[in-house]
């Protein structure tokens, strides 16, 4: 029963409409005055942006905000974090191509919509990555690599915190979400950005197909995922990485193997 009331109070306030006005606003010169309550509410570090507070235009332009360079530095031979944000759970896929998230089972098939390529990442490991508001939302590249494909799945979007990977309609392979498959010297591996309720804005900043560990490829509007997926035997998690683990660009999640 709580399930469908969630459910069903998503559906009731998750529509176009109510996208189009949120965006509009967070994109007005009215909503730059609401820049000083954002950080204060969500406690959000100052000392790493890169511009004056006083020089963003709309809270929009803050929320993309960028960093300085000096703020995450790039762990070597690993593969690093993508984002600031949450580790809600690291591990082996189940039954070979299936992950467990929050009490729902997810099927990678159904993430994809592509058996070719799921079979490609049979028993292999995956990460969960939860941005918060507070959080930095700009992408970096985990690794060095090749990108070798790049598309789209999924149109509406619906919550991706706790209460919504709990509760909601399997958000992590409903919601709509761009996958990008890495060529590394170590094998392939998946970066799959999920969008969020309310803005589906997943802005690509790296055009071109060579991937630069550390370097910016892309940003969310809003709250958002990402989810890692690496290929049967070619990555070993960092020991002390567990589940609920506060994590930042650039810091080691593993290491190929």
């Amino acid at each position: 029963m709580k399930k469908y009331l969630y459910q069903r109070s998503i559906e009731l306030t998750n529509g176009a409409f109510t996208s189009t006005i949120i965006r509009q606003f967070a994109k007005s010169a009215k909503s730059r005055r609401f820049i000083p309550g954002y950080i204060k509410t969500y406690q959000i570090e100052k000392q790493d942006i890169e511009q004056p507070l006083e020089s963003f235009p709309t809270l929009h332009d803050f929320f993309i905000r960028k960093l300085t360079k000096d703020s995450r530095p790039i762990s070597e031979n690993a593969v690093v974090s993508p984002v600031d944000g949450k580790i809600e759970i690291a591990g082996d896929l189940q039954e070979g191509i299936e992950f467990l998230v929050k009490g729902q089972q997810y099927s990678l098939m159904n993430l994809l919509g592509d058996q070719e390529l799921a079979k490609q990442y049979q028993n292999g490991k995956y990460v969960v990555l939860y941005l918060s508001p507070a959080d930095y939302h700009r992408i970096h590249s985990p690794v060095n690599g090749k990108v070798i494909k790049q598309f789209i799945r999924g149109k509406k979007s619906y919550p991706v915190n706790a209460a919504g990977l709990q509760y909601g309609k399997a958000p992590l392979s409903g919601n709509y979400r761009m996958i990008t498959e890495l060529e590394t010297e170590f094998g392939n591996m998946l970066v799959v950005k999920v969008g969020a309720m309310f803005v589906n804005s997943i802005m690509l900043t790296e055009l071109e197909s060579d991937w630069k560990k550390g370097s910016e490829v892309g940003y969310f509007s809003f709250g958002s995922t990402v989810v890692l997926f690496f290929e049967e035997n070619s990555i070993k998690f960092v020991e002390d990485m567990s589940n609920g683990q506060r994590i930042r660009v650039g810091e080691a999640v593993g290491n190929m193997v």
